[in-house]
């Protein structure tokens, strides 16, 4: 079993289903090029364990075809995509403490615990 995502014009997962393992064929086609002929729809395998494509795809996530990774949604308007493909804030993170991202602020807000 293998999970897969269905990918819309413009390049986002609107769904997510469970199909054939990918290493089993449909008509003698691999499951993304039968589900895809099959669907008109652009269907790629995605994996829970992040083996491939960078990360498990959700709905709403974006696929990117040149470098063949699912991206996730951005997180805020002010943070950036990586080249590992991860968004990250304009300032990092501190590493002690708790803190969550004010966006109004753009900045690290410490909670109070």
């Amino acid at each position: 079993m293998a999970h897969y995502a269905w990918i819309d014009e413009n390049n986002l997962v609107f769904k997510v289903t469970v199909g054939v393992d990918e290493t089993e064929s449909i008509n003698e086609l691999d499951p993304e090029t039968f589900y895809t002929q099959a669907t008109g729809y652009n269907i790629k395998r995605t994996s829970y364990n992040h083996n491939i494509r960078k990360q498990y795809a959700g709905i709403g996530f974006t696929y990117d075809s040149v470098n063949d990774v699912f991206i996730a949604p951005q997180t805020y308007p002010s943070w950036t995509l990586d080249e590992n493909f991860d968004w990250q804030p304009p300032t990092p993170k501190p590493e002690e403490g708790l803190w969550y991202w004010d966006e109004e602020s753009l900045n690290w807000i410490e909670v109070d615990v």
